[in-house]
């Protein structure tokens, strides 16, 4: 590998300098965030850290509007061992289509790792969420090269003390509760320096069109057992 292909993985960037948009990026729903985002918005074909000390403060809400328009493209949306059942009725007035929602409960967190690598690599998903416990660096590079070779966006729910560690993730946001929706810190991105927080309205959070999502009461997502 020369030079100029190193320079263009996703995991590698140079400071001062911001990558333009190049259609690898899904807008959030959140202005604020699109504007602080290279790219204007989420970076598929990477891993994304969202990390917190809370749950149920509504992290998995601020990656809904991106979430139902990716399942429009009738690729898979993967939750891997999330900790609380995913609310179909929810998720289906975010606008996403339940029928390509896929829960996998893998029974040990090697089972959890080898589901997330494998769906990231798949090339059917277009995203992966997963919340994994047992990561170092070695295991979220290989998954970073995974996303890479599935063009897949891979979410990691990642607990708050990992905000200190080293990570080959193109971006780290750091989500924490306040009166209104949630702050966020941008702790790591491509082509720029850290910054925050953003204050965020998850009520005015700008979703796609749920004319192709199932109706509230529908068929939950699938479900599969690693």
């Amino acid at each position: 590998m020369n030079l100029d292909q190193l320079l263009q993985r996703a995991d590698i960037w140079r400071a001062g300098q911001t990558p333009a948009a190049d259609g690898h990026n899904i807008p959030t729903g959140f202005s604020a965030l699109d504007t602080a985002l290279p790219g204007g918005g989420w970076p598929l074909g990477t891993l994304t850290e969202i990390i917190s000390s809370q749950e149920g403060i509504g992290i998995s809400r601020i990656v809904m509007p991106a979430l139902a328009q990716l399942s429009r493209t009738k690729r898979w949306l993967a939750w891997v061992a999330p900790p609380h059942l995913p609310y179909a009725p929810t998720l289906a007035a975010a606008g996403i289509d339940l029928s390509r929602v896929l829960l996998v409960h893998p029974r040990t967190e090697g089972d959890g790792l080898w589901a997330v690598e494998q769906a990231l690599r798949s090339g059917t998903c277009g995203a992966v969420l997963a919340w994994l416990a047992g990561t170092n660096n070695k295991t979220l590079r290989r998954l970073q090269l995974a996303a890479e070779t599935g063009r897949c966006w891979g979410l990691l729910f990642r607990p708050q003390w990992t905000a200190d560690q080293s990570s080959p993730a193109s971006l780290r946001l750091r989500v924490q509760a306040n009166p209104h929706g949630v702050a966020v810190d941008i702790l790591k991105r491509r082509g720029g320096w850290a910054m925050g927080p953003l204050h965020l309205e998850l009520e005015h959070a700008v979703a796609g069109s749920s004319s192709t999502s199932s109706a509230p009461g529908g068929p939950g997502p699938g479900r599969h057992h690693a």
